[in-house]
């Protein structure tokens, strides 16, 4: 060893904020970034490089095995936001650093076994077990066999102790291999002519004298081509054989070759270039400022602890957001810098790549998740390699390795969706862009209808700009030259109480107010949205004689009926079974359906609007690859006139012909026990509230509901933020809720409730004796059961630190294994 050390991250379950050393053999370099692989254990795992130190950590340190690529994975720009990501959300280093590196980079090395050489007796040991007989059975017949196959043969509870026996008497040998990456380069054969096309055209006759027809269409198809052609292509189109292309390479007429292909998510769409409209003094004001940033930006390195130029646009829905994006995208690309846009919902993506595509042809990329693996490797490395102006997706977008970025936009920023609940770190996209304009020194643009209150607070406080545009942007395009013109009404709103419905006799899904809506609109063959924020057609199953309700086996929550394909549903967990014909309980056969999703909704809007044709958008129909863009795309070709879907067609879409939009349920989710569940409906709310009147004839919103008088529901029908923000703010303010304090949720699943529970307790306990011992002004919250309490067979717990600092005693206790930490969570339940 040459006492060259790194510090590495490695891709172990080592808990948060770990590094280990290892020392750097002679022949390799190494460098901050650099992906390697590193003994771990007995076996070998990735790592990354964090740091080159000249000393290690500990004394007896091993050694890297081996880099990864050709350089660093990560910018020092990158590693020390991961460092931060990592940090800020209590994660480990690799998990956070993983973020920015491409599809297909995470790996894992597997357990493999062979025959011990040693052990030349065909014979099986006569005192082994019958399972360890099965096992060793198995790998002498097959030569080598992996820990999936040995689980198979005798079931993965019994699969490593049997492993572990057969090691200890030196009966099998264990060797690591790795696995195959999800995703790759991908490389294509290719055929070119070695002659000319004249040459090619004059071989093709004597080639079919000889009955070689494939062979001679493959010439002619060669000659006619401007270049070399895909194997692929020509078996399906002329049907052409190996033995052909051997014949005529043979022959001296083709050569083969292989070429790598790039997979464009964009591919086969063209997009007609479009010059910037004039601007709305509004616009003109919001740019101006975000122009001046950027030039300033420009013009001063970032420092260190700087605070970050952020924006927040707060613009009515139809205000114009978009355009101020798209002209301080042009002015960052005039400065020689780029862009990334993050949306909420991968259903405005379509949309908004077309408004940019529109105006940077040619140089715009698309990532999120609906893409396939191979298209995220492919544009993941087209964008490090500076090959668009803007990245636009969702919120894994923001670690896209865009070089020099100096504008990111983060639209909608008041969505949930930008949180990362599933996987860890738990981070939030827009605070990782807060961070990375203070490290880089791009401007930020959050921009909003019904900005987060939280952000909204901080912007009254200086800490952001606050940008105003107050009236929405109408185009009339209906007389040739499109004329603009700005109106400060929004949508006419009407609140219906369904309490007088039902004393009225009305029973339906749909109010008088709405029918008559819905019919006026369509006479004016105008469209209409449906809103409705659950899937299915019923919210769960009951027994009308002993009350039971169908509940999923694995989840603590009733199973929604979906009336296409006749079966129970679990939303939670994708739980699925077949519609009972009888009471599991009482084995009576009067079964109920209750409540109602959007299913339903739209089976009830063909029977009360004969003649209409319906599309639905949720998550039951966009399982397939690019429905949402098809969903829309049909709705604004007009090929439907009533589009029913859940909160996916409430954000961001510009929908001309929608003239009324009916809110079927205002109440949903406005009575949870999250401290957000008014903020939330009120976004939600007036969100698809602005899906109506965009276009010139004006629009009409219908919110119907058991519950006029909430403060949420009134607010959303006024479009007035400022009055749902001022009750809001107070509200929180004498809670003690954000942002007015910050919060980190600390969850424990376990198959055994008891035990959940008990655990629960015992670390909440140590949270209130460290925090009574140092003084810290801190609440401890709980443990309290979640919501659902069992989710896929686990019953959980949680405990919530509440204060200005949940960090510091974060710090002071460590969290046991088995915890799971998200710090500024999204949702409490």
């Amino acid at each position: 060893m040459n006492g060259r050390y790194a510090d590495v991250a490695v891709n172990a379950p080592v808990g948060p904020r770990r590094l280990f050393s290892y020392a750097i053999p002679d022949g390799i370099a190494v460098q901050p970034g650099q992906a390697v692989r590193v003994p771990f254990g007995p076996r070998t795992v990735q790592g990354i490089v964090f740091d080159l130190p000249d000393l290690p950590a500990v004394s007896d340190v091993r050694t890297v095995e081996a880099v990864i690529g050709s350089g660093p994975l990560l910018t020092p720009a990158q590693l020390q936001l991961a460092r931060w990501v990592a940090e800020y959300y209590r994660a480990s280093y690799f998990d956070a650093a993983a973020l920015w590196a491409h599809p297909g980079f995470r790996q894992r090395a597997r357990p493999v076994l062979t025959p011990a050489p040693q052990a030349e007796s065909p014979d099986l040991p006569p005192d082994l077990t019958d399972k360890e007989a099965v096992v060793l059975r198995l790998v002498r017949e097959r030569g080598r066999a992996g820990m999936s196959d040995v689980e198979e043969s005798v079931g993965k509870r019994a699969a490593t102790a049997v492993v572990r026996a057969l090691l200890e008497r030196e009966l099998v040998e264990r060797h690591w291999e790795w696995e195959r990456p999800s995703a790759g380069p991908r490389v294509e054969q290719f055929v070119r002519l070695l002659i000319s096309p004249e040459q090619a055209r004059d071989a093709v006759p004597g080639l079919r004298a000889r009955r070689a027809t494939r062979r001679a269409a493959l010439l002619e198809a060669l000659a006619s081509a401007p270049g070399p052609l895909a194997v692929t292509s020509m078996r399906r189109d002329v049907a052409v054989t190996a033995a052909d292309l051997t014949t005529l390479a043979a022959e001296g007429l083709i050569a083969l070759e292989t070429r790598r292909v790039v997979r464009d998510p964009l591919a086969g769409r063209s997009f007609v270039t479009q010059s910037a409209p004039p601007l709305t003094p509004a616009q003109e004001r919001a740019y101006r400022e975000v122009e001046q940033a950027l030039e300033a930006a420009n013009a001063t390195p970032p420092r260190d602890g700087h605070a970050p130029t952020a924006f927040l646009l707060h613009g009515v829905t139809g205000s114009g957001k978009t355009e101020v994006y798209l002209r301080a995208l042009e002015k960052a690309v005039a400065l020689g810098r780029k862009g990334i846009v993050l949306v909420p919902e991968i259903a405005l993506t379509p949309q908004t790549v077309q408004r940019f595509a529109e105006r940077f042809p040619g140089r715009v990329a698309v990532l999120h998740s609906a893409l396939s693996p191979g298209e995220q490797y492919d544009e993941w490395w087209r964008i490090r390699d500076g090959a668009f102006d803007v990245v636009i997706g969702s919120r894994g977008a923001i670690f896209a390795p865009q070089p020099d970025v100096g504008l990111i936009v983060v639209d909608e920023e008041h969505e949930w969706t930008y949180k990362q609940h599933d996987a860890t770190p738990h981070y939030h996209a827009r605070d990782v862009a807060v961070e990375m304009a203070r490290r880089t020194g791009a401007v930020l643009v959050l921009g909003s209808a019904t900005p987060d209150v939280a952000s909204y607070y901080r912007a009254r406080r200086g800490e952001y700009r606050l940008l105003e545009m107050p009236e929405r942007v109408i185009v009339d395009e209906s007389a040739g030259q499109p004329a603009v013109r700005l109106e400060s009404h929004l949508p006419q709103a009407e609140v219906v109480d369904l309490r007088d419905e039902l004393r009225a006799g009305n029973r339906g899904m749909f109010s008088r107010a709405l029918m008559e809506g819905v019919r006026a609109a369509l006479a004016a063959n105008e469209q209409v949205i449906l809103f409705l924020n659950r899937r299915g057609a019923s919210t769960f199953v009951q027994c009308r004689d002993c009350g039971f309700v169908l509940r999923c086996r694995r989840c603590d929550i009733a199973l929604t009926y979906h009336s296409q394909g006749e079966r129970m549903v679990c939303h939670q967990c994708n739980e699925r079974r077949p519609v009972p014909q009888f009471c599991p309980q009482c084995k009576s056969r009067r079964i109920r359906y209750l409540g109602a999703g959007t299913q339903k909704v739209a089976e009830e809007a063909a029977t009360a609007f004969p003649g209409a044709r319906l599309l639905r958008w949720d998550r039951d129909v966009t399982a397939g690859r690019r429905t949402h863009e098809v969903i829309l795309r049909r709705f604004l070709a007009h090929e439907a006139d009533i589009l029913v879907g859940t909160q996916m067609i409430a954000k961001g879409l510009h929908m001309p012909l929608v003239t009324l939009v009916g809110v079927v349920c205002a109440d949903i989710g406005l009575y949870t026990s999250d401290y957000r569940a008014g903020e939330r409906a009120f976004q939600v709310l007036s969100q698809v509230a602005g899906r109506a009147g965009r276009g010139p004839r004006g629009g009409r919103v219908v919110f119907q509901t058991y519950s006029p008088q909430n403060y949420a529901i009134q607010a959303a029908a006024r479009q007035h933020y400022m009055q749902f923000y001022e009750q809001e703010i107070e509200s929180r303010r004498a809670l003690g809720y954000p942002p007015y304090s910050r919060l980190a949720l600390l969850r424990y699943a376990h198959t055994n409730n008891e035990f959940a529970r008990d655990e629960a307790a015992r670390l909440a306990g140590d949270y209130r004796r460290e925090r009574d011992a140092r003084g810290i002004v801190l609440d401890v919250l709980g443990p309290a059961p979640g919501f659902p309490q069992r989710l896929r067979g686990r019953y959980r717990w949680h405990v919530v630190l509440r204060g200005a600092d949940p960090a510091t005693l974060l710090d002071a206790v460590a969290v046991p294994p088995g915890w799971d930490v998200d710090v500024d969570p999204a949702v409490l339940l």
